[in-house]
């Protein structure tokens, strides 16, 4: 099939490979002239071929906001507008009405994978009606994982970006749980070699994932994380996550102790926060802040 796909910065253009490589169609557009294939949003639609797909994939709020108002201005009806950044539920619903309005169709994906994702897959988590997805189908199938999961239809319109929300508060309370146990570990004096601790986790214990093997790449490329500044950023998900509890009377005493963790972090040079810190960076690409 053919996709228009707006944005190739580190996921972006990421995704475009993998897509292609799965024999499909790419004409991307992004306001990095080196990275684009068009000139603009308006050269884009016209490249393909209805009924359109065209993914956007920018910074949540502002910058998602203009780019569906200007491709509302060049889709057809029968089209289909995706939202893959990490927009907050409560926008999708409005993406969606304003785009209905003029017959085209919306679909919201939460997407996880980092700079991982060309060669191991994305995670992908989506919300809209059934005609709308499947016209994207073949998309989510080139850029899911090999194999029977990692890709799901989560429900209605903002379900995506809803449960990616979740994921990504998850997400925080678990670096959060290594990165305490890797500070206490390093402050006792009879543990010599917390690297090689964290690295024996890796095999036969409960509390083995992709985090705790990211953790491992970081201590290998600085054993005690001296490089670092203990300062770790919050992308808004956390928040958002917190706010969907307070707003459905849920408790999530992980969660947002992990958030207020961050919070932290801009306090002090907290050793917790270089852990998290490196781990962002592992597995995502964010930057972090050099001593």
């Amino acid at each position: 099939m053919e996709l228009g796909l707006v944005g190739l910065g580190k996921m972006g253009g990421n995704m475009r490979e993998r897509i292609r490589r799965a024999g499909h169609t790419v004409v991307g557009y992004d306001r990095n002239p080196d990275l684009a294939d068009v000139h603009s949003l308006q050269e884009l639609v016209g490249k393909l071929s209805g009924p359109r797909v065209v993914w956007v994939m920018v910074p949540a709020g502002a910058p998602t906001q203009s780019t569906i108002d200007e491709l509302a201005e060049f889709l057809e009806p029968g089209d289909v507008v995706v939202d893959g950044g990490n927009s907050r539920w409560t926008d999708d619903e409005r993406h969606a009405e304003e785009l209905a309005a003029k017959g085209i169709g919306f679909v919201d994906c939460g997407v996880s994978g980092g700079v991982w994702g060309l060669e191991s897959g994305y995670a992908l988590m989506y919300g809209g009606d059934k005609e709308n997805v499947a016209k994207v189908q073949p998309v989510f199938d080139a850029l899911k994982p090999e194999g029977d999961f990692g890709s799901v239809h989560a429900g209605k319109v903002g379900a995506g970006h809803f449960a990616k929300m979740v994921h990504n508060g998850i997400e925080y309370a678990m670096m959060q749980a290594y990165a305490e146990g890797w500070e206490l570990l390093e402050k006792v004096d009879s543990v010599t070699d917390v690297r090689e601790v964290f690295r024996s986790w890796q095999e036969g214990t409960v509390i083995r994932s992709w985090l705790l093997d990211l953790a491992v790449n970081a201590l290998d490329e600085d054993e005690h994380l001296d490089r670092l500044r203990g300062y770790a950023q919050d992308s808004g998900e956390g928040r958002w996550t917190v706010e969907a509890a307070i707003d459905h009377a849920v408790p999530l005493p992980a969660i947002t102790a992990s958030l207020f963790a961050r919070f932290a972090s801009r306090q002090d040079d907290s050793p917790q926060m270089k852990m998290i810190a490196a781990l962002r960076n592992q597995f995502g690409g964010h930057a972090v802040e050099k001593k």
